[in-house]
C-alpha cells in the first residue's frame, strides 16, 4: 500500500528515519527551496530519490497544508507490542508506555502521539478495529512524530494483562475516578491510559486498570480535550520520574 506524506516536517522525518519505503517526491513549482525544504531536497539527493516539480494545484488536490511537498511512501509500519518493552530495556530507562482507548479524532491522536515522541514515551499501543489508526493525517498532525514512535495495534485488555505480568503499573484516566493524578505513582513502571474523545474509557479497560485518577479543574469547565488530559498527564509523569532519577544517590 502506497500513501501521499504532505508538509515539510513530516516528510523531512520519515526521509530522516528511514523507516518506510519511498518512490518520489513531489515539489511545488515557484516554491523557495530554502530551510526545512533545502534539507529535504539536500535528504533526497542523496538517496538517488526522483524529485518532480509540480503545478501547486497538484499538491492542493492531495492535501491542505502541504506547505509545497508530497511524499509518496508505504503505510506505516506498526510495531508488534513486544518491541516496546525492548526500548525501554535498551535505553536503560523505566517504561513509560502510552494506550489510547477508541480515540477517532486524528487531529487528537496526532496531537497526542507528538506529546508522547516529546515526553520519552518507549511505545504507544492503539486497537486494531473502531479507532484512528496511524493515516497520513495522522502523521501531518503529529509533525512526523509518528515516525519515530514504537505503535503497535493491540486488544487494549489483553495489552493492560501483559504489561501487568510485566510489573508494569497501568492508571487510567477518568473525569469520574476517585483519586487526582497527583496521588498515582508516576515514577514507577507506568502505561498510561486514554479514553475516547466522548465516552472515555470503556468499561473493562477502566476495570483492568490498577488505578483511576483525574486532573484537578479549578475553573468553571467539567472536563479537557481527550489530546489535551493526556498531554498533560505524560508530562506529569516524566517530570515525576526526571525529579526520582535526580533524587537518587549518585
Amino acid at each position: 500500500m502506497r500513501e501521499w506524506i504532505t508538509g515539510r516536517n513530516p516528510v523531512f522525518e520519515i526521509l530522516q528515519t528511514r523507516r518506510r519505503q519511498i518512490f518520489r517526491l513531489l515539489v511545488a513549482n515557484g516554491t523557495e527551496e530554502k530551510g526545512k525544504l533545502a534539507e529535504i531536497l539536500s535528504h533526497a539527493n542523496r538517496r538517488r530519490l526522483p524529485v518532480q516539480r509540480v503545478p501547486r494545484q497538484q499538491l492542493d488536490a492531495l492535501s491542505e497544508g502541504h506547505q509545497g511537498v508530497a511524499l509518496e511512501v508505504s503505510g506505516y509500519p506498526y510495531a508488534d507490542y513486544s518491541d516496546i518493552l525492548k526500548r525501554a530495556t535498551q535505553r536503560q530507562e523505566m517504561p513509560l508506555i502510552l494506550l489510547l482507548d477508541m480515540l477517532q479524532n486524528p487531529q487528537n491522536l496526532g496531537t497526542l502521539l507528538r506529546t508522547a515522541e516529546a515526553a520519552g514515551v518507549h511505545g504507544v499501543i492503539i486497537p486494531p478495529r473502531r479507532a484512528a489508526g496511524i493515516t497520513p493525517a495522522v502523521v501531518h498532525a503529529s509533525a512526523g512524530a509518528t515516525e519515530h514512535l514504537l505503535v503497535a495495534q493491540m486488544n487494549l485488555a489483553q495489552a493492560i494483562d501483559w504489561l501487568q505480568k510485566a510489573g508494569v503499573w497501568v492508571v487510567g484516566l477518568s473525569g469520574e475516578a476517585p483519586h487526582t493524578i497527583q496521588q498515582a505513582p508516576l515514577d514507577r513502571p507506568l502505561a498510561l491510559v486514554v479514553g475516547n474523545e466522548g465516552e472515555g474509557m470503556r468499561a473493562l479497560v477502566a476495570k483492568k486498570c490498577d488505578m483511576l485518577v483525574n486532573l484537578p479543574m479549578r475553573g468553571q469547565i467539567e472536563s479537557l480535550n481527550a489530546a489535551v488530559a493526556g498531554s498533560i498527564a505524560l508530562y506529569l509523569a516524566m517530570m515525576a520520574r526526571q525529579q526520582t532519577k535526580k533524587d537518587k544517590p549518585a
